[in-house]
């Protein structure tokens, strides 16, 4: 990709109405526009990194064995009558009529819906458990939508669904999608927190939230430091194995400030290990038994017994994610933002000298470009006129997270190579793009 040929409209500056690290810095890069209030147009840069990371979500839950549907956007209000959900979902939910003056709605959720698919596909307890999943646009009427993609109405999900015969059945889906998650945000490289937490509107009576630490997290949360010291890499995807994972988890305090106990906190937790701080939910999973399969008649047969199916669901917030990354990772002090390998728009800036008198390193990008992307390697040529300091602020700004620096008069046998947030080395180009491979194993 040339620089000059791409669509990415960056700002001078950041837009007066951003309040916090990732909405500001998504508009000055021109990842996102906002459409209307709490909606937003997905331009290029955002979208790659959203569609990155919508991969590895899905590469994770492909992992545990669930398979990938898609259920439209819009529902029938029939569904959430059976559940008893309609009315009692409240004012976020976008309820809308067709020509025939059917009452309708924008899915702000898709448990109803999800239901009524297995329940008129699986009768016999033999296809269970199931394990499905899809990656969808969601609609929720914030009543005031704020901080960019955080916290915003029309947003990018994966959510998914367990069906499973008896509640031992069902706690063992729900540990693998623990599993799942853990996997799933270690390979984007953010330390997440899994809290037991309220089930809200989705209802039942197992729920864990998924945290990442974070100034401008919504959620202050308190916890044992000691949580951060659990290594699940050695657990399997067994039943036995996953209830010792949870179970390590759960044996130390770690709750939102819904859930608090002060007294509960002090008593469990050491002064010297105790953290009180604010993070942002980037995922939750709910186990809530036949809440939804009773009332709406999801059951199998098993020796001529009608049994109403253990359901579970589990969503993360692929959108949300790419603020969350920015949150995490983009020093607002320095401007130096730095996106994991797994997930960055492109992972090389080949960045060049260049004036109207001079394509000497024009011509050497070219070459080097060239080179790269015929080992798989993504990259974005700047061949504009900007003067040289210009371009390195510019992509320190955009975070990709190699850079390659071509002056006036390039080296034939070495680039000028740097890693952003580290010094920069001439090295070979062999040796560079050997460092950047062993760099993109996720």
């Amino acid at each position: 990709m040339f620089l000059s040929k791409s669509f990415i409209p960056l700002l001078k500056n950041y837009p007066s109405e951003a309040k916090i690290k990732s909405h500001k810095l998504m508009l000055r890069l021109g990842m996102i526009k906002q459409s209307s209030a709490g909606i937003y147009s997905w331009l290029p840069l955002g979208f790659k990194v959203m569609k990155k990371i919508e991969q590895i979500v899905r590469e994770e839950q492909n992992n545990i064995g669930a398979q990938e549907i898609l259920m439209p956007t819009i529902q029938s209000s029939e569904i959430w009558k059976e559940s008893g959900r309609y009315e009692d979902y409240g004012e976020e939910m976008l309820r809308i009529k067709d020509r025939q003056n059917r009452e309708i709605l924008y899915g702000p959720t898709n448990e109803e819906l999800v239901t009524d698919i297995f329940r008129n596909s699986i009768k016999s307890y033999k296809s269970l458990p199931q394990l499905l999943y899809h990656i969808q646009w969601k609609f929720r009427d914030e009543l005031r939508p704020r901080f960019g993609i955080m916290r915003c109405r029309e947003f990018f999900m994966k959510d998914a669904y367990s069906f499973d015969l008896s509640d031992d059945d069902a706690e063992f889906s729900y540990n693998k999608f623990f599993l799942s998650y853990l996997k799933t945000f270690k390979r984007l490289e953010l330390s997440a927190i899994p809290m037991t937490a309220e089930t809200g509107p989705i209802g039942g009576s197992l729920s864990h939230e998924f945290i990442i630490l974070a100034e401008t997290g919504e959620s202050k949360i308190y916890t044992d430091k000691r949580i951060f010291e659990v290594n699940h890499d050695n657990y399997k995807l067994e039943k036995e194995s996953l209830k010792k994972l949870r179970l390590e988890y759960d044996q130390f305090y770690a709750v939102t400030d819904e859930k608090i106990d002060n007294k509960e906190f002090n008593n469990k937790v050491d002064k010297k290990n105790q953290l009180e701080t604010k993070g942002i939910e980037v995922g939750h999973i709910f186990y809530f038994g036949d809440k939804y399969s009773k009332p709406m008649n999801a059951a199998v047969d098993k020796d001529g017994k009608k049994i109403f199916v253990k359901m579970g669901s589990y969503g993360i917030g692929v959108s949300r994610l790419v603020g969350a990354l920015i949150e995490a990772n983009f020093d607002e002090k320095n401007e130096v933002m730095k996106w994991p390998v797994s997930v960055s728009p492109f992972e090389c800036a080949i960045i060049c000298f260049a004036s109207k008198n001079d394509t000497t390193s024009i011509e050497m990008g070219i070459k080097v470009k060239n080179f790269l992307e015929q080992n798989n390697i993504e990259t974005v040529l700047d061949d504009s006129d900007e003067n040289f300091s210009g371009k390195l602020k510019k992509f320190n700004l955009i975070g990709i997270p190699f850079q390659i620096l071509i002056g006036k008069n390039p080296d034939k046998n070495k680039v000028e190579f740097k890693e952003v947030g580290n010094d920069s080395k001439m090295i070979s180009l062999e040796e560079a793009l050997n460092f950047i491979k062993s760099k993109k194993i996720n």
